[in-house]
Formats: C-alpha cells, sequence, structure tokens
C-alpha cells in the first residue's frame, strides 16, 4: 500500500482526569485558597474538577468560582453522625464520574471514604492544619489506622502537620507525603502600595508593619499588639497595619484603646485582594499559636517583605530564621517586639532579607511546585489499584 492510499488511523481521545475536590466550605481561608489554585491550575492540564461544600453554603471564593464556570454543589450536615451526607456524596461520585476524590481536612475525608467505595474515586486526603491545642482523640487510634489503609494518598502541607498526624492521628508516617501550600508569584507596585498609606492616612516615611489575617485567637493577634506597644513607645511614626476581620475584632480594638496605640493600630476590616495593603508594610508579622502554611505569609515573601513570625507548625520551614525573617517563641511579646525592632533598625537587613524570601518563595513555595505534586498524585491514581474495603454503610 503507498503512503497515497494509507489508511488514517485516529487515536481515541484520553478521558480527562475528573476530580471532585470535598470541603467544608469555599470561605475565606488556606485551605479554600488552595483549592481555588488546584482547581484553575488543573484545569490548564486538562483536570475537569468540581467543589462538593458539606456545610450547607458556598462562600465568595466558590461563588467566584461559579462564575467562572466551575460546578460547585453544596449539601448540609446534620449534626452527629450523618448517613445521608454519606449517601448525598456517594450520588455526586455516580453522577459525575470521578476519578479522584479529594477530601479537604479530616471530616471531608471520613465522609468521603465510607462514601467511595464502589464508585470508581479513589481517595485522596490532605490535611491542611491542626487545632490549637492539639490533642489525643483515642477512637482515632482504632478508625484511622484502617483509614489509612484504604487510603491511596494522604498529604500533610507541612512537615509539622505530618508529624502531628503521626502523633495525634496515629497514621503511619511511610503514608503520609508532604506537598507545600503554593501561591501564583506576585509583582509589587510601590506607586499603588503609596496611595494604600495615603488612603490610611500613615505618613510616607512611617514604619509599618502589619498582618492580613483572620481576627482569630488562634492567631493570638493580642499579643501582637502588647509587643508593638512595647515597640511603638520606644520608636514614634510607627504603624501596625491590620488587614482582616474575624471573631476577635471587637476585642483586639478594646484591648489597642487599652493600651493607648488605637490612633497607631489601623484596623482595615477584609480586603479581598490584599497586595497593596502587604506592600505598604515594611514587616510582616505572624503571631500565631500553630500554623500549617499560611498563604499570606507566603504572599508577603513573593512581594520581597520580610516576617517576623511566631515559631510553630510549618512556619520555620518558611521562614528561614536569620536569612528570610526571624522566628520568636509563641506567647513572648518582648521577644516578638524585639525581633521588631532588630529590622527597624536596619533598613539594609530588611532588604537583604526580602530579596532572600522571594527566592526562596520561588524555589519551593510558588504554585507551580504545588500543582507539580498534586498533579504527581493524582496521575498515579490513574493506575493504583483500587484498596479494598469490605464496611457497608445500610
Amino acid at each position: 500500500m503507498t503512503a497515497g492510499h494509507a489508511k488514517s488511523t485516529t487515536l481515541p481521545r484520553q478521558k480527562p482526569l475528573k476530580v471532585l475536590h470535598i470541603t467544608f466550605n469555599m470561605g475565606i481561608g488556606g485551605t479554600e485558597q488552595v483549592i481555588r489554585q488546584l482547581v484553575q491550575g488543573m484545569a490548564r492540564n486538562g483536570v475537569e474538577s468540581e467543589i462538593l461544600c458539606i456545610d450547607g453554603h458556598t462562600g465568595p471564593v466558590g461563588e467566584a468560582l461559579r462564575e467562572q464556570g466551575v460546578a460547585v454543589h453544596t449539601v448540609a450536615r446534620k449534626q452527629g453522625f450523618d448517613r445521608s451526607l454519606i449517601t448525598a456524596i456517594r450520588e455526586r461520585l455516580k453522577a459525575g464520574r470521578f476519578d479522584v476524590l479529594h477530601c479537604h481536612q479530616y471530616t471531608p475525608w471520613l465522609y468521603g471514604r465510607l462514601a467511595s467505595p464502589g464508585t470508581g474515586a479513589r481517595v485522596v486526603f490532605t490535611e491542611h492544619g491542626r487545632f490549637y491545642p492539639d490533642r489525643y482523640r483515642y477512637k482515632a487510634m482504632l478508625v484511622n489506622p484502617v483509614m489509612a489503609m484504604m487510603t491511596p494518598a494522604i498529604v500533610a502541607i507541612s512537615g509539622a502537620t505530618r508529624d502531628a498526624l503521626v502523633q495525634y492521628e496515629f497514621l503511619p508516617r511511610r503514608k503520609i507525603q508532604v506537598v507545600y501550600n503554593g501561591i501564583a508569584p506576585i509583582e509589587r507596585d510601590d506607586s499603588e502600595a503609596q496611595k494604600v498609606r495615603r488612603s490610611l492616612g500613615i505618613p510616607q516615611d512611617a514604619f509599618v508593619v502589619g498582618t492580613v489575617s483572620r481576627l482569630d485567637p488562634v492567631k493570638n493577634q493580642e499579643m501582637m499588639l502588647r509587643a508593638f506597644k512595647e515597640f511603638t513607645d520606644r520608636n514614634p511614626n510607627t504603624f501596625l497595619l491590620m488587614v482582616g476581620d474575624g471573631p476577635d475584632k471587637n476585642k483586639l480594638v478594646s484591648l489597642a484603646t487599652e493600651c493607648g496605640i488605637r490612633k497607631e493600630t489601623i484596623f482595615a476590616g477584609f480586603i479581598n485582594n490584599p497586595v497593596h495593603y502587604l506592600s505598604a508594610m515594611d514587616v510582616f508579622l505572624l503571631s500565631s499559636h500553630t500554623e500549617g502554611t499560611s498563604m499570606t505569609l507566603l504572599e508577603a515573601m513573593s512581594l520581597e517583605v520580610p516576617a517576623v513570625a511566631t515559631r510553630v507548625g510549618g512556619t520555620p520551614e518558611i521562614v528561614e530564621d536569620g536569612v528570610t525573617g526571624l522566628l520568636t517563641d509563641p506567647g513572648k511579646a518582648s521577644s516578638f517586639s524585639a525581633a521588631i525592632a532588630t529590622l527597624y533598625k536596619s533598613d539594609t537587613l530588611r532588604k537583604r532579607m526580602g530579596k532572600a524570601a522571594r527566592g526562596r518563595f520561588d524555589a519551593r513555595f510558588s504554585a507551580g511546585a504545588m500543582l507539580a505534586g498534586y498533579n504527581q498524585i493524582y496521575a498515579a491514581q490513574k493506575t493504583a489499584p483500587h484498596p479494598s474495603f469490605s464496611a457497608r454503610i445500610d
């Protein structure tokens, strides 16, 4: 047969990988931002994603994704052990014919794992952080090793989170992979940062420390305020910029007034895109009792803003003490204040740490690095055998 008469053959198109993300909701937070990055980033690799929120509401991040054409479903979880939730997840998995069920946090993992048998979906579980204080749950000693055995991939967002899963959840270390959270690189616009300062009434020559965070007890912003009080008493023309909202807001405003620093403390509220507010800061502050991987800390690093942060959770894996920022022991306002003062005294040190922070971000914490890690995990599920699971839910 001549070349001119050869039969044309068309290879069948490979079925795109379909992923269902299950989470509590798609409100404002680090977990939600990771899911958003995965959904949007994986789409460029041909992965089709949907989201199922089990707390009965979508949230602003979910609504934004929905406007972009992403299917975001909701189901209202009942109190206690909710068997109907298992049925709802199972029906969604069957209807969508998903290859992967990516469960974010423990409760979605529990229900997702129970719902998945017979649906064709392989389960991936990501632990995004730990409660403070962490504690043992002895039921976990019985349940979690079995759950782990039946889950093809378990992911922790930091080495510290992996250690907590081993210690408190009785999961086998060998089964847990670490994939650091990542974000798309952000570039500074100093002219916009100056506009933010002017709009807030901050003098252009002032020294500004700040945070972008939920105002919540676990973030320990009370200690941050006390540290700033100690710092600003010795160093005039300094301001604390707090971007965010949450249950502790009124308490923190009252504390700032009580400490006599209300004029120097700016509560900017929730800002949907706080990039220019971060750029307006000379030093980023993170005072948490515990952290997994702070997304706003990564944003600050991308913007070449050095950090003063507490030595908790996954933060020491992000901030290289003395190189990209300064770490202090949690809960110690005087140490936190002294670290701020160290960076205040040297513009050269701040710039050097800021550039080092951006270099570390590019190498380890970019969205590309995170997506590559999860893409490898998802791809492995295509050929992995299904784990046996004999439990039956009637």
